[in-house]
């Protein structure tokens, strides 16, 4: 491939076609062409594979006619593993279970095959169990979206960004495939994928969910991923979701579940076109988007799709001709003015056939019971959802066969694809600079490897992997993969290949090069967005990657750099220290696959060659969505379809690194705790003396932490406040403190002249008969607090309330008269207890402006000045 470095730095392909020959192939195969753009100026009808059948038809309604309310409430009810047992199913005739990210039989991460299996059977014996004329089995339903991701030893394909990077339809129909082997293995029915979203600015940290901001690939994907999973909807099949609909990539700022401003043109032509390519491969299920939507075009707000009938039965159902079921995601309609997660009409009334609500189930279908007969909710939608869901479960024959009986149940081969795994690998891989050819490497060269991702199966795999944010991993808990460092033992040789992360007193003249595999660690939905007020230099993130870099230069050795992250990020410091720079995505667990095309050809394999292309454009700015025409100009380094090979007589360039741009807009937010402690920030546990040392919590969001483990002081679990596992619970079962603490003090002494304050959002279990003392920390022996116990005492148990402490309350005059110092607070929030006392806390952060300082908590009520 041939490309160029224009003046202003910003690499363009000049020949994409030539960059991978299997894509001509690929685009020549009717199955799996990669269509051209639409222009649709109305929602079109869609033409799926599946047929009607009159006889399926007539059987959904006599099905439906045999049903009571209560039994069809029940089957639009869909409860999470942890909160209802195989026993409760029967009683309340509920119609799907689901487990989260990090829920697994018996809340036994390592489970094994035959665990989920006897589970999957307890759960569909107990919906055969009811005294319903027409027996319904249930579904499980699971997020398998870079293979069966929860279960212990399953293969991790590469996320969605590297397999667009592939631009190889039919390799995504393979991989929905092996799936759906695997998923069917442990008797669960229903897979949450494949995201269609097309994503459109890297902040988002669902990015690495989405195969392009090129809406025809998506299409493709679609219909190539919903073809591999539902097959023809036999043993070795599972039941898809298209997911989610629709806009989730495209909010503003990239915020995870924020709300999408663009036109009607762009939300059908790009945004919709996933939906086009899963609906023409029958896709049975539609997963409603979190996000809202505003239409710049006509100035119309749709707002939280959960509550869009325009868009779950006007368009998806209507026009579109969707004759599945649509889910709510995880507690979505409490997000509904009006609605909390028990209860929501008119989430019903817009379109949810099937409403997840993992935890209060049991008062959702009270509630809803309760509705219909008020007339709130119509009969006639409650039949309607109730036959698309009961259509989805007969097309996939659940009907009479308990699941260890199903072809493949238990089959323990058939969650291992490595070899697919390992080929979805190699292409995924874009090369994206390799100046004098250093690459491919030759077999038997002493090889210096570092950085922190090289030995990292959790880092490889990325979030969604055994955990929600697939964080509190190790390797062990994947015990079927190779990390990139194995996989570069195992080509080179292991005696070639030596280790050290951060290359700190190793002598470097004594190899022939160096191999940095460095970037991003573990991140989900919500905690994985990038504010907008930061860079997307990568190097502003994880430093520590830039230092290894500063470091090993120094040997005047080639550095071959393999960068592993969710999105494409701003890493002009990062290539211009590198002399050949791979873009590995998040690999998954079979890192070998990497190795493989480093070098040139060992044991007998490959030679391979790159063949991925970029999918997304790559930032050559820090601020990419800044405004400004010389911004617009260079913001993109390396364009879609940009992929070098082998050999290659293109050279990058050094390039700017803009070391003057450190943000990218005012920070009005100082994020503190967002589901996980927002770096530098981390959570501790500590007894009420300052002086004594602290625990740090880490990020494992399913641990139950006692501590000290002794004699316990304080009991912390992760819980939900506003959204999946967003809060943390605290106990004190003694004196103590719960905080955030950051090595790094910040001054908040101009939030203070904006009128800023400390927020966050409070659940009250116990109440407190003591003073519950928020506090700042500004440094040793400082500290200054005001007293929530008489605030807190006024708040009905169980319900949220958002907490808004002016910063100038926090300023306190002593008695040597000098006021408290807030320009270098180490500690921004923390909470001094004792018992009884126990409070769940949410989105803790600083927030500029005088709306955020409203005196819904004045000074004076506080005892301050």
């Amino acid at each position: 491939m041939l490309a160029t470095v224009d003046c202003a730095g910003a690499v363009l392909a000049a020949d994409v076609a030539a960059a991978k020959d299997a894509q001509a192939s690929v685009a020549s195969s009717s199955s799996h062409r990669i269509p051209a753009p639409t222009h649709y100026t109305d929602w079109p009808a869609v033409e799926s594979r599946l047929a009607t059948d009159p006889a399926l038809e007539a059987r959904v309604r006599k099905i439906v006619a045999s049903m009571s309310l209560a039994q069809k409430i029940g089957q639009m009810t869909q409860a999470e593993i942890k909160s209802i047992t195989p026993a409760e199913v029967p009683k309340f005739y509920v119609g799907s279970v689901l487990n989260g990210g990090g829920s697994w039989p018996d809340g036994n991460k390592h489970a094994g095959i035959a665990e989920w299996l006897a589970l999957s059977d307890r759960y569909y014996d107990a919906s055969m169990a009811t005294d319903a004329a027409i027996k319904l089995p249930i579904i499980w339903g699971i997020d398998a979206v870079h293979g069966d991701n929860n279960v212990f030893g399953a293969t991790l394909f590469p996320h969605n960004i590297g397999l667009g990077a592939a631009h190889d339809p039919a390799l995504i129909e393979e991989i929905g495939a092996a799936t759906a082997r695997a998923v069917r293995a442990t008797g669960v029915e229903w897979v949450f994928a494949p995201t269609l979203a097309v994503a459109q600015n890297a902040r988002w940290g669902r990015t690495y969910e989405s195969f392009s901001t090129d809406g025809p690939l998506v299409r493709a994907y679609a219909r190539a991923y919903v073809a591999g999973l539902q097959g023809d909807f036999g043993d070795h099949h599972v039941m898809a979701t298209a997911k989610h609909f629709i806009g989730d990539g495209a909010t503003q700022n990239g915020t995870d579940q924020g709300n999408a401003m663009v036109s009607l043109h762009d939300m059908i032509n790009v945004h919709g076109s996933g939906y086009f390519g899963a609906l023409e491969a029958g896709v049975q299920s539609v997963m409603a988007s979190y996000s809202s939507w505003d239409d710049v075009g006509t100035g119309t707000n749709y707002g939280k799709m959960s509550g869009a009938r325009a868009l779950l039965t006007g368009a998806l159902k209507d026009k579109m001709g969707f004759d599945g079921f649509v889910v709510s995601d995880w507690n979505a309609i409490g997000q509904l003015p009006g609605c909390t997660n028990a209860s929501c009409p008119q989430a019903i009334n817009a379109g949810i056939d099937m409403v997840m609500v993992p935890d209060d189930w049991k008062a959702f279908i009270a509630n809803t019971t309760r509705q219909v007969e008020h007339g709130e909710i119509p009969m006639a939608r409650i039949d309607d959802a109730v036959s698309r869901i009961v259509r989805a479960k007969l097309r996939m024959g659940l009907f009479g066969t308990r699941p260890s009986q199903r072809a493949g149940a238990g089959d323990a081969g058939s969650l291992q694809s490595r070899e697919l795994a390992r080929r979805a690998v190699r292409e995924s891989l874009v090369l994206l600079k390799n100046n004098r050819d250093v690459l491919p490497l030759k077999p038997g060269s002493k090889i210096l490897v570092v950085g922190k991702n090289a030995d990292s199966l959790p880092n490889q795999a990325g979030g969604w992997s055994s955990t929600w944010q697939g964080t509190g991993n190790s390797n062990a808990d994947f015990p079927n993969g190779d990390t990139i460092l194995a996989g570069l033992r195992h080509a080179d040789g292991a005696a070639n290949v030596t280790y050290s992360e951060t290359a700190q007193g190793v002598d470097l003249k004594s190899f022939d090069a160096i191999v940095a595999v460095i970037g991003e660690t573990p991140y989900a939905e919500t905690m994985g967005d990038i504010m907008p007020s930061a860079t997307l230099r990568h190097s502003d993130r994880y430093p520590e990657d830039l230092a290894v870099l500063q470091t090993v230069a120094k040997g005047n050795k080639p550095v071959v750099v393999v960068f592993m992250a969710g999105r494409p990020l701003y890493v002009n410091n990062l290539l211009n220290l590198s002399d050949a720079f791979v873009a590995a995505w998040l690999p998954g667990t079979e890192g070998a696959g990497v190795a493989d095309v480093l070098f040139a050809g060992h044991s007998g394999e490959g030679p391979y060659n790159f063949s991925g292309t970029l999918a997304m454009p790559w930032p050559g700015v820090p601020c990419p969505d800044a405004g400004g025409s010389s911004a617009k100009a260079t913001r993109w380094l390396f364009a879609p379809g940009y992929g070098l090979r082998y050999p290659s007589k293109h050279e990058v360039a050094t390039l700017p690194t803009d070391p003057a741009v450190d943000a990218c807009a005012d920070a009005s937010v100082l994020s503190v705790f967002h589901t996980l402690a927002v770096p530098p920030f981390s959570l501790y546990l500590a007894d009420a003396n300052p002086q004594h040392p602290a625990h740090d919590i880490g990020a494992d969001l399913n641990a139950v932490i006692e501590w000290p483990s002794s004699h316990p002081v304080l009991r912390l679990r992760t819980v939900q406040v506003n959204t999946q596992q967003d809060a943390k619970s605290v106990t004190w079962l003694g004196a103590g403190r719960f905080f955030a603490r950051s090595p790094q003090p910040r001054n908040l002494m101009q939030l203070v002249s904006t009128h800023a304050a400390l927020q966050f959002d409070v659940v009250i279990a116990t109440p407190a008969k003591g003073p519950v003392k928020v506090y700042m920390g500004c440094g040793q022996h400082c500290t200054t607090s005001v007293d929530l116990a008489h605030t807190f005492a006024t708040y009905a148990n169980g319900a949220r309330h958002t907490v808004s402490i002016p910063l100038a309350c926090f300023i306190k005059t002593g008695a040597d008269n000098r006021r408290t110092d807030l320009s270098h607070v180490d500690v921004p929030f923390g909470v001094l207890a004792s018992p009884p006392f126990s409070a769940a806390f949410a989105d803790v952060k600083i927030v500029a402006g005088t709306a955020a300082g409203r005196a819904d908590l004045p000074c004076a009520s506080l005892g301050a000045p």
